[in-house]
């Protein structure tokens, strides 16, 4: 994968680029906000290792500013620990993960490598459909009464698991499970800021929705209406 880190500790850049690398990724970095960002829009790579805290223009503006460019690069966001609130901004603004500093760099290496497998399927079928929604998995686009929906990628990874099987319950343990490959505890709001940030972009507009919430089990996609909360 081609990957940009954006970290103004520059032994901290230091040391993910070298154990990237050795990985065999191809990396760049970049110590301030305004000439990360610069370089994710004008070349876009595969992955950003973002950190919240920079000098210039902060993490979370550059964030923003990648997503309404519609760059689909994933996101990997870089927190202090204990910062829960940011982390949640952090996905609400369009990251993929997230990750608390200090972390281990076998973790931060396991979560760049989960976010650089396109795929979560168990199946490999290329086109998805549920009521007017289709998904092409292959060329990762999504559409709505024929009108093209913009996803960030881990957006995506978490609607293709619901669609892959309609109707079927899904956990938010399962789903963390299923797109983030996680090993540790799961964080079950991560699940529901993604819910919420899918039906903003599928239902919204539409008077059938199609992403319900079970109480007490999780959630669905199908085309019925009745069941969301």
């Amino acid at each position: 994968m081609r990957i940009l880190v954006i970290e103004d500790e520059r032994q901290l850049a230091g040391h993910i680029t070298r154990a990237l690398a050795r990985r065999g990724h191809c990396l760049a970095a970049q110590h301030d906000g305004a000439q990360g960002l610069q370089v994710a829009l004008t070349d876009p790579p595969d992955l950003v290792v973002l950190d919240l805290n920079l000098p210039g223009l902060d993490g979370m503006s550059v964030l923003s500013q990648l997503r309404a460019a519609n760059c689909g690069s994933r996101v990997l966001v870089l927190t202090a620990r204990g910062e829960v609130e940011h982390r949640v901004k952090g996905l609400q603004a369009g990251a993929d993960d997230y990750l608390a500093k200090p972390f281990s760099m076998d973790e931060l290496i396991a979560r760049v490598e989960a976010l650089g497998r396109r795929g979560t399927a168990s199946t490999p079928e290329d086109l998805l459909k549920v009521a007017d929604l289709h998904m092409d998995v292959r060329h990762r686009r999504v559409a709505r009464a024929g009108r093209a929906i913009t996803l960030s990628p881990r957006e995506f990874d978490v609607l293709q698991v619901l669609m892959q099987e309609p109707g079927r319950p899904f956990s938010r343990t399962e789903l963390c499970e299923r797109v983030w490959q996680r090993d540790h505890e799961y964080d079950t709001r991560t699940v529901e800021i993604f819910i919420t940030r899918l039906r903003k972009k599928i239902d919204s507009t539409f008077s059938s929705p199609l992403i319900h919430t079970l109480r007490g089990v999780g959630y669905t996609i199908r085309a019925e209406a009745e069941g969301r909360e």
